[in-house]
């Protein structure tokens, strides 16, 4: 798909209310961003992607990480946001020459709605059609399937991703919302709510272990926990982020610690320390079956407590 042109953009679906402001700019590598802000917070995403780059309540902090050194090109991932790992997480299953973790966040997204909420809240529509991919990237996913994300920011930000698929058969999906959150140390940190679950452990050869007591930082982590439904939260001793999911049933824990970070290139000096990926997925174990002409819907709510 290409990149639409930001004045068109403006015209169709700009915001210009005394407690509303969404405009369209052309942001870094000329990818389109979107900038958000209301009486409750403020907001930036790319159109690449659909990806959140910023999210700040009111009177608040930065809740979202971007890396100093994120590199923004047509077709390239950034490090750090939103970034949205759809139709499938990891790598694909069948054909390790496919992108891992899909090509949602690698390809432009239509925005189709914009709306200035009653509630003071800024919602922003998505949607991805894989009838429209480009010739390159079509094949990946021959089902045709439409992927709509919603945006509703305020002091709370919530996420909906729904998968809808238009295909005359059933579809299995495996997905992910592979938020990097700001934190003031990482070594400080502690995500709670996921003693006694679960998890398949990426650094040791995906074995299956449990969790006990709280989930802290001192290695690299990079954990798939299984059977969590339920919310979690991430308190760094300066600040309780509470993470609300539907029908999420996997929680992804991730840094890459020191050694690992610095092989990547990208995340910036010392930035391991000051991000944490908490991802609300359906991956592994708990991929989703979407019979043909159904839907699913994954929803999560970030909140600063």
């Amino acid at each position: 798909m290409s990149t639409p042109e930001v004045e068109q953009l403006n015209k169709d679906f700009s915001l210009a209310q005394a407690d509303h402001s969404l405009v369209f700019k052309k942001g870094d590598g000329d990818i389109p961003v979107i900038e958000v802000e209301n009486s409750q917070a403020s907001a930036r995403i790319s159109l690449q992607g659909a990806q959140v780059l910023s999210w700040v309540p009111a009177g608040g902090d930065e809740v979202i990480w971007l890396s100093e050194q994120a590199t923004f090109a047509s077709g390239k991932s950034v490090r750090g946001g939103v970034p949205i790992c759809w139709p499938w997480f990891g790598p694909h299953e069948s054909n390790a020459a496919y992108p891992g973790h899909g090509f949602a966040r690698t390809v432009m997204w239509q925005v189709t709605k914009t709306e200035a909420l009653a509630s003071g809240e800024t919602q922003v529509t998505f949607q991805l059609d894989t009838r429209e991919l480009d010739a390159a990237i079509k094949p990946l996913w021959p089902l045709p399937t439409i992927a709509e994300y919603r945006l509703t920011i305020g002091k709370v930000l919530t996420i909906e991703l729904t998968t809808f698929n238009h295909s005359d058969q059933a579809m299995t999906i495996g997905q992910a919302l592979h938020t990097y959150f700001k934190v003031d140390d990482v070594s400080k940190t502690s995500v709670l709510g996921l003693d006694g679950k679960p998890y398949l452990d990426k650094t040791d050869g995906f074995k299956r272990k449990t969790q006990s007591g709280p989930v802290t930082i001192g290695e690299e982590v990079d954990r798939v926990y299984l059977q969590t439904p339920d919310d979690v939260s991430i308190d760094d001793g300066q600040r309780k982020i509470t993470i609300r999911k539907q029908n999420s049933e996997s929680t992804i824990i991730w840094n890459p610690w020191q050694e690992a970070a610095e092989k990547m290139g990208d995340l910036g000096p010392d930035g391991y320390l000051k991000m944490l990926c908490v991802e609300s997925a359906n991956a592994l174990e708990d991929t989703v079956n979407i019979g043909a002409g159904e839907s699913y819907t994954l929803q999560v709510t970030y909140e600063v407590v």
